[in-house]
């Protein structure tokens, strides 16, 4: 569905309902869904991590705009189980937040660059749109950073925890520990691939540009708070190395 949807519904069913209400539901119930048995935690956390370990390697050998996004989602949840097994049900909430805003950006960003090149979701058609849709590729940069973890983005302080949160819990193996890290790398890994034809492939010559009325508005509200929303006491435990935050 998200797939054949227009960009504005891939926005709305990948970031925030069907396609995590699953996950949401397992935040809400985790002390009925989830068991305590070691055997269970090694089974989710090492099913969690072949997920994201996949799908990160899909992502980076894809071409078609929409399904590098919704890959991106598929690791995304798998980080959210993880997190779950953890026992860290706020951090997995804030995840799920974070998220869901920056996902939105770049559906809603992928529709308007679609848009410009004449209805095709090939990326390797992209390039020098940085000419033609600044606006729209600076957010959709911005989204990609928060993506990444890039420091002091919303998604630099989610990682951070997970990271720690995976290291230092000593049911989890050396093994996976590594798998995960590997993971998160190749998040950026298919970032900057992405960002690279957006903005440094010399094949494409031009396309046009078709304006949306109304596009610019929502989409720098959620750029802005994808910047912005950051950990509080009110949210999770930040790390002692990080506590200036809930001061703030």
């Amino acid at each position: 569905i998200a797939m054949a949807a227009p960009t504005p519904v891939s926005a709305l069913v990948h970031s925030s309902t069907l396609v995590t209400s699953g996950v949401y539901i397992i935040i809400r119930f985790q002390k009925f869904l989830i068991s305590t048995n070691i055997n269970t935690f090694l089974c989710f956390i090492s099913l969690s991590v072949i997920t994201i370990f996949i799908a990160g390697l899909m992502a980076n050998f894809e071409n078609d705009f929409k399904k590098i996004i919704a890959l991106s989602t598929l690791r995304q949840l798998g980080l959210i189980i993880i997190i779950l097994r953890l026992g860290q049900s706020i951090l997995a909430f804030y995840h799920l937040l974070t998220h869901a805003i920056f996902k939105s950006i770049l559906f809603i960003a992928a529709g308007t660059i679609i848009h410009s090149i004449k209805n095709n979701q090939d990326i390797r058609l992209l390039g020098n749109l940085n000419e033609t849709i600044p606006f729209t590729i600076i957010r959709l940069l911005i989204s990609n950073l928060a993506l990444g973890g890039t420091s002091f983005f919303s998604g630099f302080y989610r990682k951070d925890l997970i990271i720690e949160n995976v290291y230092t819990n000593r049911n989890v193996n050396v093994l996976i520990v590594i798998l995960i890290i590997m993971s998160l790398m190749l998040t950026i890994i298919y970032s900057i691939r992405f960002t690279y034809y957006l903005f440094f492939n010399k094949t494409v010559k031009f396309y046009r540009y078709i304006y949306i009325k109304g596009n610019n508005i929502y989409i720098l509200t959620l750029t802005i708070i994808s910047k912005f929303i950051k950990l509080n006491k009110y949210c999770c435990n930040t790390p002692y190395y990080l506590n200036f935050i809930s001061s703030m």
